[in-house]
């Protein structure tokens, strides 16, 4: 396993659309524990393949408590509710918003070993997904802030 470096800004592969995966080997699989690892070194719940220069559909999320999911071609089957949560990104370090998200989603994706999950998530777990989702379209999460946040005004248990 290896640590990447991540990509910050505007850059191109983070303003693209992320490819499918059409196969799942070993090259991917050994890409998703970079990422993995990648993720836990710079303190991130999740991270996209995008955020590391790769324009595959891949993500890997890990909401507390050691709960590591690796998703392939994930997508948003259903979307319920909404609210507000402050956010920040491992691409625009030091840089908070207030985002609008769906309070309850219904994810489906492939895991590692090619099987359809569907993943129904409240909270900050779809907050997750969500966000991580969006860098696979290009998206980052200033794009759908409201407002910019005062790292001061973060609850007091996201700060690092």
């Amino acid at each position: 396993m290896a640590i990447r470096r991540i990509l910050k800004g505007n850059h191109t592969v983070l303003r693209s659309q992320a490819r499918p995966v059409k196969k799942i080997n070993q090259a991917i699989i050994t890409l998703l524990d970079d990422m993995a690892e990648t993720m836990y070194e710079y303190e991130g719940v999740g991270l996209a393949a995008p955020q590391i220069g790769i324009a595959k559909r891949l993500i890997v999320l890990d909401p507390g408590e050691d709960h590591l999911m690796k998703l392939i071609n994930p997508r948003c089957i259903e979307m319920e509710g909404e609210e507000n949560g402050v956010e920040g990104c491992l691409s625009i370090p030091g840089i908070f918003g207030e985002v609008p998200r769906a309070f309850r989603v219904q994810v489906e994706a492939l895991d590692p070993g090619g099987n359809l999950i569907q993943i129904e998530a409240t909270g900050f777990l779809a907050r997750i997904l969500q966000h991580e989702i969006d860098h696979l379209n290009g998206i980052l999460f200033l794009d759908r802030a409201i407002r910019l946040v005062d790292p001061a005004e973060r609850p007091e248990e996201e700060r690092a």
